[in-house]
C-alpha cells in the first residue's frame, strides 16, 4: 500500500497525480466523496484509467476507516474483477459496495 502524501505533495491536484497512479495500475482508496461532483477531478480519474473506491461515510476516525476498508476488501476484489477500469465505487459504513461512476 502507498500513501498519497508519501509520493506526492499534500496539495497536489488530482489531475496531476491520478495519471501517474493510473499508469501504474494502482487502485485509489479515498474518503473524498465530493470527487463525483467535481468535473475536472472526476474527468482526471476516469481518463487516468483508475479504479477508485470512495468511503462515503463521514466523521470517521482513522481506525474506523481502516476497519471498513478491511471489511470491504473481499467485496472490493470481486467488484474490481467484474468491472473494468476506470470506475468509482462507493463503500458504505457496513462494508457494502455499489457502482457510482464509470465510463
Amino acid at each position: 500500500m502507498r500513501i498519497h502524501d508519501d509520493l506526492f505533495a499534500q496539495d497536489a491536484r488530482d489531475e496531476e497525480w491520478l495519471p501517474k497512479v493510473g499508469k501504474l495500475g494502482w487502485t485509489v482508496l479515498t474518503k473524498d466523496s465530493h470527487i463525483k461532483h467535481r468535473l475536472v477531478e472526476r474527468t482526471a480519474l476516469l481518463e487516468s484509467g483508475v479504479r477508485a473506491f470512495v468511503l462515503v461515510s463521514g466523521n470517521l476516525t482513522g481506525p474506523e476507516m481502516a476497519d471498513i476498508f478491511v471489511k470491504a476488501l473481499p467485496k472490493m476484489n470481486r467488484f474490481a474483477v467484474k468491472h473494468l477500469p476506470p470506475f468509482i465505487a462507493k463503500i458504505h459504513r457496513d462494508g457494502s459496495i455499489e457502482s457510482w461512476v464509470s465510463e
